[in-house]
């Protein structure tokens, strides 16, 4: 009988995202393909050093505490190593205690066209192009930024936060704001206020997230001193009059965020500072970048803003 993922949040994760792989990257780049493969042999009952993305996956999958026997939580790996380099990043999730048991090799090709085949609802990779290929083809995906990340193990929460346009909904209102500048988004906004946005590339993962919660909701109602351990978060750069259409296609989706940040234009370091969140996605690495070097950070290459930055980016390779 074939084993059915449909019902669960699957992760797919890249050993990038998971562990710290600049040791063995400098090999791979510095000496080729047969040393990296002898390098990684000959330490392969070495462990890796945890990467950014591991905080998160730690917190996400002790969710799985809530129903032992059907857990609500998968994490698959997805490698772009060959099995038998692969051998260590395997060995590095045993010792670290991770319930990933489940992977793909791939021997340097984007495992990417595999996503709908574990019915993933997020990839994160440190991998760029991996993830631009995947968001291109219509998954969800995300490029973990590097960073010096700490995990405080007394911290038991998992706090994920998300910018709302380009991740959460999809370009719609960028576009006008890009278009029209802020009077004219205020007025697109304000006459659509009452209308859900358009789902964007994370909503399926949001989604997930809030059944968790209810999860955790109901458990708490059973046992009053359970501590939930999820808390979702939205940082956007809107304002009112904006706000309304954001909380208005929350309660369309019958979604619960447990705190939400209208910035205005206030640099969203400010108040990640203090959240500390575990994980932060925005499609704009402009509002990603004063914080990713300490705070975990994905981008979502997703949407106008990101098709603009590619541009500019081709313009000025053209121009050298």
């Amino acid at each position: 009988m074939a084993f059915d993922l449909s019902r669960r949040l699957v992760i797919g994760l890249a050993s990038s995202a998971l562990f710290d792989l600049s040791e063995s990257d400098a090999v791979f780049r510095a000496e080729g393909e047969k040393i990296y493969r002898g390098h990684q042999r000959d330490n392969q009952d070495d462990p890796l050093a945890r990467g950014v993305a591991f905080p998160f996956i730690r917190r996400l999958l002790s969710l799985n505490q809530l129903n032992p026997d059907d857990p609500p939580v998968e994490v698959i790996l997805l490698s772009r190593n060959d099995p038998d380099t692969g051998l260590r990043v395997m060995n590095s999730i045993q010792h670290y205690g991770l319930p990933i048991t489940r992977a793909v090799f791939m021997q340097g090709k984007s495992p990417h066209s595999y996503i709908p085949a574990f019915d993933i609802e997020l990839f994160l990779s440190a991998n760029a192009e991996d993830v631009k290929s995947a968001v291109a083809a219509g998954y969800p995906a995300g490029q973990i930024l590097k960073g010096e990340v700490e995990d405080d193990s007394d911290d038991l929460q998992l706090r994920i936060a998300f910018d709302f346009d380009g991740v959460l909904v999809d370009d719609e209102a960028e576009a006008v704001y890009k278009e029209h500048n802020l009077a004219g988004f205020h007025q697109h906004e304000t006459l659509r206020q009452d209308i859900p946005h358009t789902p964007g590339p994370l909503t399926p993962f949001l989604r997930r997230i809030s059944e968790i919660q209810k999860m955790e909701q109901d458990k708490r109602e059973k046992e009053p001193l359970y501590q939930p351990i999820l808390r979702v978060f939205i940082v956007t750069a809107r304002n009112a009059p904006a706000h309304k259409r954001v909380i208005n296609t929350m309660r369309h989706w019958d979604i619960t965020v447990n705190e939400a940040f209208f910035m205005g234009g206030v640099e969203k370091s400010k108040v990640l500072d203090i959240m500390q969140p575990h994980i932060f996605f925005d499609d704009q690495k402009l509002h990603l970048e004063p914080a990713s070097a300490y705070l975990p950070s994905v981008h979502i290459p997703f949407g106008i803003a990101n098709i603009e930055h590619t541009a500019l980016e081709q313009n000025s390779a053209d121009s050298e």
